[in-house]
């Protein structure tokens, strides 16, 4: 798939960026998991932070094709990154913009972009993974405030985010359609981090439980309507599986490489293992399934910037590409051999990395339902 020229132009400035200032540091946040805030600001500044959202509230007024392209040259090099980049830029600004009113959008969107802000999403809770809807975190209408109760879990940047969208169920009776969500800015009163997580993989890109006690929040914060949360949660869930898809296709593109990089350097037997039947078996099968994961994201990319209906090709494309992912790393990693299970490799990274991508914005077991009902015509909700 060949990009336009402006789009390879951005492509290729994401791709120096992330050469110079990203690919440097990845190992060592892998080993400290450490977040370097410092380049936020940076990506900021590149005008990739608000990739989708319109100039007038600081963003580039790009689209989905370009959100995919800059998630999947991040996590080329690093996956830590490219998830707390769509965390923020994808589930937490795109959806305060299509979801918020004039007033929200004037008063975060321009922080969101610029960098000076970090944003998240809070959906998960200990006790509703893949059932979000059956989430237990409640909202009660208290004058001119909302009071929050509960906790979210596996949040991408919850303990190092200034503005959440949070939901939670403001008429328990109702259900699916009884959720609302809220904007939730990190020194709200009954607002706190109760731990950060340590993850096998993604490691730098910091993740967290956040408790709700009592916590409140002004009811011009309510995001969409009140009870209407649903409609603001399914309206983003098909562009975040076009982004993680572009994320995952990013992490099988980096084991490739390295695989690649490796079996032109490692001697047996007196020759390049890359001269081995079986290990050019294993490359090309690789590099097939990376370019049909690819062709795959990037239809689904291409037609939610025409704003159709994308749900069956977001699902197909996260399913093939997460599971692609892992295929790959787990491939590059037998290539290497011993030294792909020491960790002075990278492949070990990305194996572990990909991993999450079958489990996280939804289990590939979830995700082969929702293209079973979209063919089939069943109704979620």
């Amino acid at each position: 798939m060949e990009f336009s020229e402006e789009l390879e132009i951005l492509r290729k400035a994401v791709a120096s960026l992330v050469l110079k200032e990203i690919a440097p540091i990845a190992e060592e946040m892998d080993r400290t998991d450490e977040f370097p805030h410092w380049i936020w600001k940076k990506l900021g500044d590149l005008g990739v932070l608000g990739v989708t959202i319109p100039e007038e509230y600081g963003g580039t007024g790009l689209g989905p094709v370009e959100q995919a392209m800059v998630t999947e040259e991040i996590s080329k090099y690093s996956a830590a990154i490219a998830v707390s980049y769509a965390a923020h830029s994808n589930l937490c600004a795109h959806n305060l913009y299509h979801n918020g009113n004039e007033a929200q959008r004037e008063k975060y969107l321009p922080g969101l972009c610029s960098g000076d802000l970090i944003g998240a999403l809070g959906l998960t809770e200990p006790g509703s993974g893949s059932d979000a809807v059956g989430m237990n975190t409640t909202a009660r209408h208290e004058g001119d405030y909302y009071i929050l109760n509960g906790s979210k879990t596996f949040i991408t940047n919850g303990p190092i985010a200034d503005v959440l969208i949070v939901y939670a169920k403001t008429d328990k009776d109702k259900g699916a359609h009884g959720i609302t969500a809220f904007i939730v800015e990190k020194g709200y009163p009954g607002f706190s981090v109760s731990k950060r997580l340590e993850k096998m993989g993604n490691r730098g890109s910091v993740t967290g439980e956040l408790i709700f006690d009592e916590c409140r929040v002004p009811v011009e914060n309510v995001l969409g309507q009140v009870n209407k949360g649903i409609k603001v949660m399914m309206g983003g869930l098909d562009i975040e599986r076009v982004v993680v898809s572009a994320l995952a296709l990013g992490i099988g593109e980096g084991a490739f490489r390295e695989a690649v990089k490796y079996a032109k350097e490692r001697s047996q037997f007196g020759k390049e293992i890359a001269n081995f039947q079986l290990i050019q078996a294993k490359i090309a099968d690789m590099y097939t399934n990376l370019h049909a994961a690819r062709m795959l994201t990037y239809e689904a990319a291409s037609e939610a910037a025409k704003g159709k209906k994308v749900t069956l090709q977001a699902a197909s494309a996260i399913l093939f590409t997460a599971e692609t992912a892992t295929k790959t790393a787990l491939e590059a990693v037998q290539i290497h051999g011993g030294y792909g299970y020491m960790l002075d490799y990278p492949v070990n990274r990305y194996l572990r990395d990909a991993k999450l991508y079958e489990i996280g914005a939804g289990t590939s077991e979830v995700r082969r339902l929702i293209i079973a009902r979209e063919i089939l015509g069943v109704k979620t909700f």
